[in-house]
Protein backbone atom coordinates (compact mmCIF):
# COMPACT_ATOMS: atom_id res chain seq x y z
CA UNK A 1 0.00 0.00 0.00
CA UNK A 2 2.80 2.17 -0.62
CA UNK A 3 1.23 3.59 -3.74
CA UNK A 4 -2.04 4.48 -1.90
CA UNK A 5 -3.46 8.33 -2.80
CA UNK A 6 -3.98 10.53 0.24
CA UNK A 7 -7.09 12.42 0.58
CA UNK A 8 -6.62 16.49 -0.52
CA UNK A 9 -9.65 17.43 1.77
CA UNK A 10 -9.10 15.49 5.08
CA UNK A 11 -5.74 13.74 4.40
CA UNK A 12 -7.23 10.36 4.92
CA UNK A 13 -5.38 6.85 3.28
CA UNK A 14 -9.01 5.49 2.67
CA UNK A 15 -9.45 6.39 -0.59
CA UNK A 16 -10.62 4.45 -3.78
CA UNK A 17 -10.80 4.93 -7.89
CA UNK A 18 -14.29 5.42 -9.23
CA UNK A 19 -14.59 5.83 -13.12
CA UNK A 20 -11.81 8.79 -13.49
CA UNK A 21 -11.86 10.18 -10.17
CA UNK A 22 -10.62 9.70 -6.81
CA UNK A 23 -12.97 9.15 -3.51
CA UNK A 24 -12.57 9.36 -0.22
CA UNK A 25 -14.67 6.64 2.04
CA UNK A 26 -14.51 9.61 4.93
CA UNK A 27 -15.38 12.62 3.94
CA UNK A 28 -16.74 11.23 0.24
CA UNK A 29 -14.69 14.31 -1.65
CA UNK A 30 -14.18 13.80 -5.20
CA UNK A 31 -11.16 14.72 -7.20
CA UNK A 32 -9.16 14.01 -10.46
CA UNK A 33 -5.62 13.45 -9.21
CA UNK A 34 -4.41 14.52 -12.91
CA UNK A 35 -5.97 18.12 -12.10
CA UNK A 36 -4.14 18.03 -8.86
CA UNK A 37 -2.03 21.00 -7.79
CA UNK A 38 0.55 21.01 -5.59
CA UNK A 39 0.08 24.31 -3.72
CA UNK A 40 -2.49 24.44 -1.12
CA UNK A 41 -5.21 27.23 -1.86
CA UNK A 42 -6.87 29.10 1.21
CA UNK A 43 -10.31 29.79 -0.13
CA UNK A 44 -13.01 32.46 1.80
CA UNK A 45 -15.94 31.33 2.32
CA UNK A 46 -17.55 32.75 -1.13
CA UNK A 47 -14.25 30.83 -2.98
CA UNK A 48 -12.04 33.63 -3.74
CA UNK A 49 -8.44 32.72 -3.12
CA UNK A 50 -6.75 34.40 -0.46
CA UNK A 51 -3.22 36.18 -0.37
CA UNK A 52 -1.07 37.56 2.09
CA UNK A 53 -1.52 41.05 2.70
CA UNK A 54 -5.37 40.86 1.57
CA UNK A 55 -7.91 42.40 3.47
CA UNK A 56 -10.57 40.47 4.85
CA UNK A 57 -14.59 40.76 6.23
CA UNK A 58 -16.05 39.20 8.87
CA UNK A 59 -19.08 37.34 8.53
CA UNK A 60 -20.47 36.06 11.25
CA UNK A 61 -19.86 36.92 14.83
CA UNK A 62 -16.99 35.21 16.54
CA UNK A 63 -16.64 34.32 20.39
CA UNK A 64 -13.23 35.06 21.03
CA UNK A 65 -11.73 32.84 24.28
CA UNK A 66 -11.11 35.26 27.30
CA UNK A 67 -12.61 38.25 26.19
CA UNK A 68 -15.94 39.48 27.22
CA UNK A 69 -17.61 40.25 23.81
CA UNK A 70 -16.84 38.68 20.62
CA UNK A 71 -15.49 39.52 16.90
CA UNK A 72 -18.39 41.14 15.39
CA UNK A 73 -19.76 40.26 11.60
CA UNK A 74 -18.75 42.92 9.62
CA UNK A 75 -15.03 43.64 10.87
CA UNK A 76 -12.49 44.77 8.64
CA UNK A 77 -9.27 42.76 9.07
CA UNK A 78 -6.04 44.14 7.03
CA UNK A 79 -2.64 42.65 6.30
CA UNK A 80 -3.70 38.93 6.37
CA UNK A 81 -0.96 36.12 6.94
CA UNK A 82 -1.77 32.68 5.57
CA UNK A 83 -1.17 29.41 7.42
CA UNK A 84 -1.43 26.55 5.17
CA UNK A 85 -0.55 23.80 7.68
CA UNK A 86 -2.62 25.19 10.45
CA UNK A 87 -6.91 24.56 11.20
CA UNK A 88 -7.19 28.41 11.92
CA UNK A 89 -5.07 29.46 8.94
CA UNK A 90 -5.36 32.73 9.05
CA UNK A 91 -3.17 34.96 11.12
CA UNK A 92 -3.98 39.09 12.02
CA UNK A 93 -4.25 42.06 14.60
CA UNK A 94 -7.94 43.10 15.39
CA UNK A 95 -8.30 46.19 17.06
CA UNK A 96 -9.63 45.81 20.71
CA UNK A 97 -8.23 42.68 20.18
CA UNK A 98 -4.74 41.92 19.11
CA UNK A 99 -3.29 39.37 17.61
CA UNK A 100 -5.67 36.09 16.65
CA UNK A 101 -5.98 33.16 14.56
CA UNK A 102 -9.26 32.69 12.41
CA UNK A 103 -10.64 30.39 9.73
CA UNK A 104 -10.79 31.68 6.50
CA UNK A 105 -14.44 29.91 6.42
CA UNK A 106 -15.73 32.53 8.68
CA UNK A 107 -14.20 35.75 6.49
CA UNK A 108 -14.88 36.90 3.00
CA UNK A 109 -12.42 38.92 0.84
CA UNK A 110 -12.67 42.95 1.16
Amino acid sequence: MSDAVICPKCSSEFTYEQDSLMVCSQCFNEWNPAESDDSEKILDSNGNELKDGDSVVVIKDLPVKGAPKPVKAGTKVKNIRLRPESDHNIDCKIDGFGSMALKSEFVKKA
